[in-house]
């Protein structure tokens, strides 16, 4: 009904809300040192500071909690849709080529900065897609809420603060992922492991192995120091590796030991079929090269056969699983050391909905058990689905394919978590579109314009239907 008057307001006020994206881009909300009233450091309180006052421009009724989150309120009636965004970035480095982080861009239909992505462009989006629908006169029967956040990339600590004050709505979305919809984040399990044996100096042996830093990333890097062992022996098994795998090996000879670096691709573990795993390719290496006899070697390989290199749906560990709705386990080994006297390492499973303690924890757990290492306690944390046959679901959706023309489209399952992962009414709706790549989280970020305003458009037409019924 109202669809063609919103559609002018966003084309009309195209260059004033890019003006907006560009006041918040210009600040650089990195999360810094905390200080007295400043939770997250200075440039996450002004970038709160800067939207507070938009909202307040724009007639909504606004509360900042502690410099947490900041919120604006459409009307004072109960309160349906509560819509969460974050105004803090990520690092950022000198590589920028064509402008810098914090002095936005505008260039061939594109806004370029930190944040016109990842997330004060979408923030804006549903700004503007509120301050249509008020300006315009739309009879609304009940409230929707903006709630702009400043620590989603550190933990989201400040919705945590946030919810400890007020109630979850009865429904929510978070403009901070990809259309059309996702309405499922995997369970997740990520645990560390041990073994302790004695060292044995029986040659050629293993000195050291070390690869990875965080569990959820897919090590790019790895390394190994070894002695005794023949370098044409390292060799020729390395170039039978790196024809396997893609791994590229460097193996070089020093006065007592034998250095072997690993390279592969970094990525997530949430999908770690794009990366090329360098430490389970450097595991694949040592379990086929003859050491002695020992247990420390004896657990090396365990290890390589519990997660064998490309093995990204925990096989070989027993728990490879899916499901229709949520789609395949996926498994990612992303820290390992090793000494003459101990291992560990730390491991990353996305499960599907049909993943249970019992199915995927104790399986794992009593398989390393059988090889002599032991996984430390720990639950699966529960996978997060709001049923895609909600009439919520239904509603963005339909909001969705009448802006793209797209018809029956489909919600979609991730092993990543967004930032209503925690809610139990949350979905992630917008704003990139899938097969385009904003550069989020890297160098040259941008969003493209049309997408910015047809996302307003799109936000509308949903705080429309389902806060008018």
């Amino acid at each position: 009904m109202y669809k063609e008057q919103i559609d002018a307001y966003i084309d009309g006020h195209r260059e004033e809300m890019l003006e907006d994206l560009k006041t918040l881009v210009r600040i650089d909300s990195q999360r810094g040192k905390s200080q007295e009233g400043m939770p997250f450091g200075e440039g996450p309180a002004k970038a709160l500071a800067a939207a507070q006052a938009m909202m307040d421009k724009y007639g909504f009724k606004t509360r900042n909690y502690d410099n947490y989150v900041v919120t604006g309120d459409f009307n004072e009636k109960e309160k349906q849709l509560d819509i969460l965004a974050h105004l803090d970035v990520v690092p950022v480095t000198e590589d920028w080529t064509v402008t810098q982080p914090f002095d936005p861009l505008v260039r061939d239909g594109r806004i370029y900065g930190r944040g016109t992505a990842d997330d004060k462009g979408p923030a804006i989006a549903a700004l503007y897609a509120m301050r249509a629908i008020r300006e315009l006169g739309v009879p609304m029967e009940k409230n929707v809420r903006l709630i702009l956040g400043s620590d989603e990339e550190c933990g989201s600590s400040d919705l945590r603060h946030y919810y400890s004050i007020e109630e979850e709505a009865p429904m929510s979305f978070t403009p901070d992922a990809d259309f059309p919809l996702i309405n499922i984040e995997k369970a997740q399990l990520q645990r560390p492991f041990l073994a302790v044996f004695k060292a044995d100096g029986a040659l050629p042996r293993i000195l050291q192995i070390k690869g990875g830093s965080k569990v959820n990333v897919v090590p790019g890097k790895a390394h190994a120091i070894v002695e005794g062992m023949e370098t044409a022996v390292l060799q020729e098994a390395a170039k039978t590796v790196e024809d396997e795998t893609g791994i590229v090996f460097d193996i070089r000879c020093e006065e007592k030991a034998t250095w072997i670096e690993a390279k592969g691709n970094s990525g997530h573990a949430s999908t770690p079929e794009v990366g090329n795993n360098a430490l389970t390719g450097l595991l694949m290496l040592l379990s086929r090269l003859p050491f002695a006899p020992s247990d420390g070697f004896d657990k090396v390989k365990a290890v390589a056969e519990m997660f064998p290199h490309n093995d990204y749906n925990g096989k070989a560990l027993g728990v490879d699983m899916e499901d229709e709705e949520s789609g395949s386990l996926t498994m990612n080994l992303g820290i390992f050391e090793y000494s003459p006297e101990r291992l560990s390492g730390h491991f990353d499973s996305r499960a599907p909905l049909c993943a249970t303690d019992e199915n995927l924890t104790e399986v794992i757990r009593q398989k390393m058990l059988g090889y002599g290492i032991v996984m430390e306690a720990g639950k699966l944390v529960p996978a997060h689905h709001v049923p895609a046959d909600s009439e919520f679901v239904r509603t963005l959706l339909g909001s969705y394919e009448l802006y793209t023309g797209k018809k029956d489209s489909r919600p979609l399952a991730i092993g990543g978590g967004t930032y209503v992962h925690e809610l139990e009414r949350g979905v992630a709706f917008g704003c990139m579109e899938p097969g385009v790549d904003n550069h989020m989280h890297g160098d040259d970020e941008f969003m493209e314009i049309d997408t910015l305003l047809t996302s307003a458009k799109i936000f509308a037409d949903s705080i429309v239907k389902l806060c008018t019924k």
